[in-house]
């Protein structure tokens, strides 16, 4: 049996040797590839926190002292060593969660996957200890140098040192990447330290202060360090926060399970927070991951465990990818145009713009609210800004979006990746939230467009406003086939589908059309005519959509965004402002948090495939608002169609 076999929760660990805790490591290593190449997930990030969260576990009694990890994507060994070694289903329906997940153990207490905001809630759990006399628990929080370049995480820091009388130990697991390699004057920060001569020898920054008592010292810091030990010294002109008050620990190695026991338990003896900095390998361990430039198996699909390689690269082109060919195009004939990200230029599809033209895309970290900000200055500056970013990441720069984007009118284009339900990350990554949060936004130009096509031309059109901030968002995965417009209406709207008879008009969001279309041929076979309609701008509300709604007996809004507030209510006030009395049924995504599962998983769920809808649809319509419609269990649906629908 593997030492891995033997640990079923924290505790397990206090016996080991130091030989059985180095075997340990392995065996963790091993199961990681084994398991993970199998289902895909974060495999990089936590192959390099495997001696770190060790050694947490080793000096820290979780859940007593509280644990928490900035992101999340790297708590793989924590489950390990908190009793959860089935991986069979990792990130898959019924399966463990890709983060920390409260309703899985009592030893996950952050779910919320979004970087940089781990010091601010070990501030306030630290202070809430202190103030209700909890004095003997500690909190410690693991957060990586990518997400330090995050402003919140700058703000907590701040707030940390205002109160220096409490158990919080911060962990910076320094690997110089977040996604890809850490950009900005704290990656430069670190790398001098991390290749100060006295660091590449061993040393710990304790010998700055042993050398300032001569030969004495320096005979006791050589002393120190050959028994293993480092030393909590003031913040200094090498520490990592020179201008904060704050004790420093390093930086240390850590793979070096002896030299991180021997910081940690320093750091929890201490009685005030404390900074901890270990210099980690991203994908430690696994030569595929580490030979990986791009970004150190940050996340996979399944792989080969022996190679490292895709099983399978699957068929078609990504939304992403059209995405990435289609601003290189646009970007070599309007130089104006310039890319954001926030550490993410491979993943949003930037990547071969700035190899283009490097001079012209400005990664700005784990920073959001920056990048808005940032961007509405250079589109003052004459620049027309395209912000590429996640769409459940846009939720953290609201405020910029609406007071310095908006409110000054600034021609910024968003394009917001992964919007919709998209799939095994879970709850925090979801984009459904910005079709609501930008209806709110005055001015705002919001496209979504439903194939490959549509996406060149929306990008396009969107990029040529300069007097508004626009918006174009596409979901995760390929890009499905093309569906080609039966006409387009003067202001725009693309008409997919029309029957005879103008029962019903569905009105489709972005790669919903399809959905649509299946729909539309289900309810054909109860006699139930239907136009389907493609806005492509579903911000503002084209005229001619008013006008179809006004001659359909019934309006069906889809969209993969929260039906709270989303395109179908604001679809329905603009019916109501014209006089539409046209009844309007929204169907769209539940303001409930979703699970991770495969996207068709969570879509039958929530009844958002075409079978589900057109049932709905036919309850509503038989015998009322389309009286010649034939009821379910007198011609039930096409079975050819049934089966294309599911």
């Amino acid at each position: 049996m593997s030492i891995l076999e033997g640990i079923s929760e924290p505790r397990d660990l206090d016996s080991l040797s130091v030989a059985q805790l180095q075997e340990l490591c392995g065996d963790i290593r091993e199961y990681l590839v084994e398991s993970v190449s199998k289902t895909g997930g974060h495999l990089g990030p936590n192959l390099g926190v495997v001696e770190i969260s060790v050694a947490i576990h080793r000096v820290f009694d979780s859940p007593n002292d509280a644990i928490v990890f900035d992101t999340g994507h790297q708590s793989y060994v924590h489950k390990l060593l908190t009793g959860r070694k089935d991986f069979s289903k990792l990130r898959q329906k019924d399966g463990i969660a890709g983060y920390p997940q409260r309703s899985e153990s009592v030893h996950d207490i952050v779910e919320s996957s979004h970087a940089s905001s781990s010091l601010s809630w070990a501030d306030g759990i630290s202070r809430a200890f202190k103030a209700t006399g909890q004095t003997s628990r500690h909190v410690v929080a693991v957060i990586g140098d990518g997400a330090l370049t995050g402003g919140m995480a700058w703000e907590a820091l701040n707030n940390i040192t205002d109160d220096n009388d409490r158990n919080l130990v911060v962990i910076v697991n320094d690997n110089g990447r977040s996604y890809a390699p850490t950009i900005g004057g704290l990656a430069r920060s670190l790398n001098a330290i991390r290749t100060e001569s006295w660091y590449r020898k061993g040393y710990s920054l304790s010998r700055r202060i042993f050398s300032k008592f001569g030969p004495l010292g320096r005979l006791l810091f050589r002393a120190a360090h050959a028994a293993g030990q480092s030393v909590i010294v003031e913040a200094s002109p090498n520490a990592m926060f020179p201008n904060l008050d704050l004790k420093y620990i390093g930086p240390i190695d850590g793979h070096n399970l002896q030299e991180l026991e021997t910081a940690l338990r320093q750091a929890k003896d201490y009685g005030g927070p404390v900074i901890v900095h270990a210099v980690t390998q991203k994908g430690k361990g696994y030569d595929p991951a580490v030979s990986d430039a791009a970004d150190q198996f940050h996340a996979v699909g399944k792989i080969n465990p022996e190679t490292g390689l895709p099983l399978s690269s699957g068929s078609g082109q990504s939304w992403t990818g059209v995405f990435s060919e289609e601003i290189v195009k646009i970007a070599d004939a309007n130089p104006r145009v310039v890319g954001i990200t926030g550490a993410m230029l491979i993943p949003v599809g930037l990547d071969k713009f700035a190899e283009k033209h490097p001079g012209r895309v400005f990664d700005v970290g784990i920073a959001e609210q920056h990048a808005v900000t940032s961007a509405a200055g250079m589109a003052f500056g004459g620049l027309h800004p395209v912000v590429a970013i996640y769409s459940t990441f846009l939720n953290r720069a609201f405020d910029q979006v609406l007071m310095d984007v908006a409110l000054h009118k600034a021609g910024v284009t968003f394009v917001l990746d992964r919007a919709g339900i998209t799939g095994p990350d879970g709850a925090s990554h979801h984009g459904v939230w910005d079709l609501s949060m930008l209806q709110v936004v005055p001015g705002m130009q919001l496209a979504a467009p439903r194939d490959g096509q549509r996406l060149k031309e929306l990008l396009s059109e969107a990029i040529g406003v300069d007097d508004a901030p626009t918006a174009v968002r596409f979901p995760k995965g390929n890009i499905p086939s093309a569906i080609d417009a039966i006409v387009m209406t003067d202001d725009g709207v693309d008409i997919l589908h029309q029957s005879p008879s103008k029962d019903v008009l569905l009105v489709s969001v972005g790669a919903f059309a399809h959905t649509a279309v299946q729909v539309a041929q289900l309810l054909a076979a109860q006699g139930i005519g239907t136009t389907v309609v493609d806005p492509r701008w579903i911000l503002p509300i084209r005229s001619s959509l008013v006008d179809m709604a006004r001659e359909h007996r019934l309006v069906v809004t889809l969209e993969d965004g929260v039906r709270v507030g989303g395109f179908g209510s604001r679809l329905r006030q603009e019916l109501r402002a014209q006089g539409v009395d046209t009844g309007l049924n929204e169907v769209g995504v539940p303001a409930e948090f979703l699970e991770h599962a495969e996207r068709d998983q969570i879509l039958d769920r929530l009844g958002l495939n075409p079978r589900a809808i057109a049932i709905d649809i036919v309850a509503q319509v038989v015998g009322t608002k389309v009286p010649h419609a034939k009821p379910l269990d007198q011609t039930p649906f096409d079975s050819s169609i049934q089966e294309s629908a599911q």
